[in-house]
């Protein structure tokens, strides 16, 4: 694995694939990838991904599907779910994208978003599928018998926990005006 990355897909912005292009993790690295995003396991990874060009950046949109098993966070049993991320990146060159000035505001447009730099004759696709997955992972995934356990051992969910007291009172208030 290159710099200690665990999907790695050069691909460079001169030579792009003319179709849609198909990327699918191996056991290895499905298997690195399930420890980095701390999961029990990544049983399958796939994205598909249809190229662009635009001035100088590529334009990537695709849809990353993948099989994951994680422990339930109420219960701690092992579940298995499937999860299907749509995105969009942004590859442009080194230096292209603008310097902000740290204490400045300002505003991001929806284009200034997803922007991925990269440096020499190619970019890492991988790592940004990488990253889509764990940002598709869900840390607080329950699963079928997380609200049994709620109530077998009387913990309320977040629906019967009301607050109460004065504060509570005003914001109910609140509410009706």
């Amino acid at each position: 694995m290159t710099e200690g990355r665990e999907l790695v897909r050069l691909v460079k912005p001169r030579a792009l694939p003319a179709g849609a292009l198909t990327v699918e993790a191996s056991e290895a690295e499905c298997a690195a990838l399930a420890q980095r995003f701390s999961v029990t396991a990544i049983h399958a990874l796939k994205a598909k991904v249809d190229f662009d060009e635009k001035d100088d950046a590529v334009l990537v949109d695709g849809t990353l599907t993948a099989t994951i098993e994680q422990p339930c966070a109420v219960t701690r049993d092992s579940l298995t779910y499937k999860a299907s991320e749509p995105f969009s990146l942004c590859f442009v060159p080194a230096g292209r994208m603008p310097e902000y000035d740290e204490d400045a505001e300002f505003e991001l447009s929806e284009e200034d978003l997803d922007e991925i730099e990269y440096e020499g004759g190619s970019f890492d696709l991988g790592e940004a599928i990488a990253q889509t997955l764990g940002l598709a992972i869900d840390p607080y995934r329950e699963g079928p018998g997380a609200d049994a356990l709620r109530e077998k051992v009387g913990i309320e969910t977040d629906e019967e926990a009301r607050p109460t007291g004065p504060m509570a009172e005003a914001l109910a208030a609140l509410k009706k005006e």
